[in-house]
């Protein structure tokens, strides 16, 4: 695996924030592997472990990490903010250049780093990792893969934008393109990955899908129908402020 190839003149810090909660089983590993796998692609990097009002040990686990790893800070909060709004906090503490997120239950495989990060030294604004473009390879339930079609869907025809895939956890950005857009977003919790990437595409900013290997994971938070009903209300809001409010 090469090394990530800059423009000359121009250092790139890399700032990886796993948001954790309730993730006792999975961080160790998913921080083992992000390290490993940044060292063997660029030497100036940081992770932050965004964890995030956790009962169940996580915060142990976390903390134990941080301190064997220089290359690792934990950020705790002991209420729940919601993902999005500890992402929103990470990267405000974060010092990299190109600011990524991934999920600590490492669906999409974390060689795809590389391209995502690339993208991003490459030009663009924001680079997100895609389940909904032909070279990619997604495996997931029946159920799940209609219920995400349907959302996406919904999130083009409403909210015009031409992406496939708005909520991917597998994203990053340009930092001062990200400060750009970050006090425009409300959205705490799910809905922050659509509402980032629809509020760049509206203010022109260069967005581009990567292909991934995604795969389902066991330990899953989504309640479909809950959550389709509450994304579809946010999708709803997010159009009123764009269309019809103030946000233009």
């Amino acid at each position: 695996m090469g090394l990530l190839e800059g423009r000359r003149g121009r250092e790139w810090k890399v700032t990886v924030v796993l948001p954790a909660h309730n993730e006792v089983r999975g961080l160790r590993r998913a921080v083992e592997e992000t390290v490993e796998f940044l060292e063997s692609i660029n030497q100036d990097f940081e992770i932050l472990i965004a964890e995030d009002g956790s009962t169940d040990g996580t915060a142990d686990v976390a903390r134990g990490i941080a301190d064997s790893n220089l290359k690792v800070n934990w950020i705790h909060y002991d209420m729940r903010l919601g993902r999005g709004r500890a992402l929103t906090e990470a990267f405000k503490k974060s010092s990299g250049s190109v600011l990524v997120y991934m999920d600590v239950d490492l669906s999409t495989e974390v060689r795809f780093l590389k391209p995502l990060i690339q993208a991003i030294i490459d030009g663009y604004d924001v680079a997100t990792g895609s389940r909904g473009i032909a070279e990619s390879l997604v495996s997931r339930s029946l159920k799940r893969a209609v219920a995400s079609q349907l959302y996406n869907n919904l999130v083009r025809l409403l909210l015009d934008s031409n992406l496939q895939d708005h909520q991917c956890g597998f994203k990053a950005f340009n930092r001062e393109s990200y400060l750009r857009i970050i006090d425009k977003v409300q959205a705490k919790h799910w809905f922050w990955d659509t509402e980032i990437l629809v509020l760049a595409t509206r203010m022109g900013l260069r967005v581009k899908e990567v292909p991934v290997v995604w795969k389902e994971g066991e330990k899953t938070e989504v309640n479909l129908m809950r959550d389709f009903i509450r994304m579809g209300l946010q999708i709803l809001k997010l159009w009123w402020r764009l269309d019809i409010g103030s946000l233009r």
